[in-house]
């Protein structure tokens, strides 16, 4: 199938189901202005469509779901100022809100990697069916970003400081783990998943509750991948215990002050990140935690500007994802050194015309 720029992404009717498949394989599915642009008014038109029962959300290949959102192409309009660094993050963030809000039930098969904008592709659905080939994380803070795409309104709201653990540390979270995280509402091995969607596209007239018996019944059956308890099982103590600062600051000192072989892991972990996106990512999720997904998405758009305009963004794309020495030179390159000034200022609104309202 070849992936051109008109088939990046393929829209189906089925009866009375949608079905979209992000269709950019080689690039593991990531997500560009131009797929936001196709899936977001197909959404709409099925939601407004009376007869329309359902839709679900996939990936094209066996690698992912969707890898993030196409990070480099808005570092590279930033640059030059160019609108597409306003434009992606304003209607990725619209899609964003249409699945959190969806009317019709919607079902994602985070089959594979799903990461940043395939995060927000699928978190904010009814139904997030993981498998054992789903590899989850909210890897911002290592580019000078922070975890968007309605990130500060899920996190805050996993359980204990998990969310605030993965959002600083980017820790990745595999197959059922995603599930056991609350990540995932489901698990079904992933060669369950054809004959997954031949039932459910085989639903007569399905309502949620339908298609919630027929999922678990999948996942009843997905007993081949072994069952284990929860990766972060035994750390959850100290995840609760050290990731609960009111600072960053606090979490540092909270971290040596343990002086455990898991807490400096989570330091030499936390000095790699960008200081000043671990700032802000912190008092994302915090202002997050009391806020609904429409608010949050508006804050995190008012960030995702700032982020366009500072210099740690670039600077982490550049080390991470286009020159890959992983060697990134961050400004200011010390917790210390980022003002509560500056983090103000990530915060503060945006000229009228610009913000974001949903």
């Amino acid at each position: 199938m070849s992936t051109s720029a008109e088939e990046d992404v393929i829209l189906k009717t089925i009866d009375t189901k949608g079905v979209i498949i992000l269709n950019r394989p080689k690039a593991l599915n990531a997500l560009n202005l131009n797929m936001i642009r196709k899936i977001y008014p197909k959404m709409t038109e099925w939601e407004n469509d009376p007869h329309m029962k359902m839709m679900i959300m996939k990936g094209a290949g066996e690698k992912a779901f969707c890898a993030g959102g196409d990070i480099r192409a808005v570092t590279e309009a930033g640059k030059v100022g160019d609108r597409l660094a306003q434009d992606f993050f304003r209607e990725e963030y619209i899609l964003n809100n249409k699945i959190g809000t969806y009317e019709i039930p919607y079902i994602a098969f985070i089959d594979g990697i799903t990461m940043g904008g395939g995060v927000g592709l699928s978190v904010h659905g009814m139904f997030r069916v993981a498998t054992e080939r789903t590899l989850f994380a909210m890897p911002e803070t290592a580019i000078g970003l922070f975890p968007d795409v309605g990130g500060g309104y899920v996190l805050p709201r996993l359980g204990g400081k998990l969310g605030i653990y993965l959002a600083l540390t980017g820790f990745r979270l595999r197959g059922r783990d995603v599930h056991k995280a609350g990540i995932a509402t489901h698990f079904v091995q992933s060669n369950k998943i054809p004959e997954l969607e031949k039932t459910l596209l085989g639903l007569h007239d399905p309502k949620a509750h339908d298609i919630g018996e027929v999922i678990e019944s999948f996942e009843a059956q997905s007993t081949d991948v072994p069952d284990s308890d929860f990766i972060l099982q035994n750390n959850m103590d100290q995840i609760n215990r050290l990731f609960d600062g009111h600072t960053l600051e606090e979490i540092v000192h909270n971290l040596k002050s343990d002086g455990s072989d898991w807490a400096n892991d989570q330091l030499k972990t936390i000095s790699k990140m960008s200081p000043t996106s671990m700032k802000v990512t912190l008092r994302q999720l915090q202002e997050g935690e009391n806020l609904d997904l429409q608010e949050v998405l508006e804050m995190e758009y008012r960030l995702s500007q700032r982020c366009i305009e500072d210099k740690d963004f670039y600077e982490g794309v550049r080390a991470v994802l286009v020159d890959k020495d992983q060697n990134p030179k961050w400004q200011p390159p010390t917790i210390e050194g980022v003002t509560p000034q500056h983090v103000d200022w990530y915060f503060s609104p945006l000229p009228a015309e610009r913000e974001l309202k949903l």
